[in-house]
């Protein structure tokens, strides 16, 4: 991650507002919850150490994975609870629009960082196929 990127994600761990990693106004974010800053995953990692072994099982590992990783970081910098504040409203990891489209993917949505992933992953896969066709749409029109 660039030093930009890793003053954004710090940024908002700390709660503030600001623009994501890229420069896009569009992608103001604001914490709404407090929680932990990096909740555990199954293998006992962070929140992306969580993502990358999920996008794994679904084979995204490789340019896949750093796709994905860029993706999700300039979109939310993997924060589970914010919310994009100037623009869209959209919320999460993945950064749904409403955020209620997450809730198929479980009823703990606003705040668990596994059904937010497993919701993502397969938005990514029904709209883009995978994350380097959402990355590529990402990079062309600041949104996926």
């Amino acid at each position: 991650m660039s030093a930009a990127g890793k003053a954004a994600a710090s940024a908002v761990c700390t709660g503030l507002l600001l623009a994501a990693p890229g420069g896009h106004g569009h992608h103001a974010w604001r914490r709404i919850l407090s929680d932990a800053s990096a909740p555990m995953g199954s293998s006992g990692g962070n929140v992306v150490a969580l993502g990358r072994e999920m996008a794994a099982r679904k084979g995204w590992a490789g340019s896949q994975w750093n796709c994905l990783n860029a993706l999700w970081t300039r979109e939310s910098g993997w924060q589970v609870t914010v919310w994009n504040t100037q623009g869209s409203g959209a919320y999460g990891i993945p950064q749904s629009l409403p955020a209620s489209k997450m809730a198929s993917a479980g009823p703990d949505y606003m705040t668990n960082p596994r059904t937010q992933i497993h919701w993502g992953l397969g938005y990514i896969a029904g709209r883009y196929g995978t994350p380097c066709g959402a990355w590529a749409h990402e990079t062309a029109d600041s949104w996926y």
